[in-house]
Parts: structure tokens; C-alpha cells; sequence
């Protein structure tokens, strides 16, 4: 009878702790990434309207790069991966309608954003200026 009464206990206090420790495991909804990798960025125009985007980080974590309008509507987006360290990007923003667009590079724990503003200069029945700016 003792022995049956310890072999109870004892599969009961395993299964108590298994189960408060598989809970405690899976109720963290604000998790951070593991590895966030540091990063420096860079952001300008090109001489053809184009714009250049340069991400230098460290390895271990992944970069993500994105080109949204102030409707939060994506254009671009593209993640540098984990064993990457550097990555250059030149987009073609001629597609896109004059506005205020927005740059974010992030690592998922801190954000660099920078502005883009796209507008086409109205002139002469000559053909069209268009202005890239970054703010």
C-alpha cells in the first residue's frame, strides 16, 4: 500500500511540473527576437531618380527593409538574412504616384525610418522633371 501510495505521489508531482512548465512556455505572447543584429544603413538618391539603399549588420540576425506609402500599402520589401552582412538595394520608384513614401529598416527591436518624397515637376510642354527627395 506505501508503495502504491509514493508511486501516486510521485507521478503526480511530475505531471504538475511538466504541465505548469509546458503553460509558462507557451503564454510569453511578447516575444523579442533571439538575435537581433545591429545595423547601420544608408539611403540616398542617384542621378537617374533612382534610390540607393545600403544595410551593413552583423550576422546572427535578419534585417528587414520597407517601402510603404502613408496608407501603410507596401512597395517593397525585402529581408537580408542571417548569415548576410552587407546588402545594397536601387529601386526604380518611376512607377509610383507622386506622395510621401517611407523607408523603414528594421531588425525587429529597433527601426530606422527615413521619408521619400516623390514629386513631378510641371514645366514647359517639355518632358517632365520628377524630384526624389530624402528627408
Amino acid at each position: 500500500m506505501k508503495t502504491l501510495i509514493k508511486s501516486l505521489l510521485v507521478a503526480f508531482t511530475l505531471t504538475a511540473v511538466t504541465f505548469s512548465a509546458s503553460v509558462a512556455e507557451t503564454s510569453n505572447p511578447a516575444r523579442k527576437p533571439k538575435n537581433a543584429a545591429a545595423f547601420q544603413s544608408s539611403l540616398f538618391t542617384t542621378i537617374d531618380g533612382k534610390v540607393q539603399i545600403a544595410v551593413q549588420k552583423e550576422t546572427g540576425g535578419t534585417v528587414e527593409i520597407r517601402l510603404t506609402n502613408h496608407a501603410g500599402q507596401a512597395f517593397f520589401v525585402q529581408q537580408v538574412g542571417k548569415r548576410q552582412e552587407a546588402a545594397r538595394f536601387r529601386l526604380d520608384v518611376s512607377s509610383l504616384p507622386d506622395g510621401v513614401y517611407q523607408v523603414a529598416i528594421s531588425n525587429g527591436v529597433d527601426t530606422a525610418t527615413q521619408e521619400l518624397t516623390l514629386a513631378t515637376q510641371q514645366s514647359k510642354p517639355v518632358a517632365p522633371v520628377r524630384l526624389v527627395a530624402v528627408n
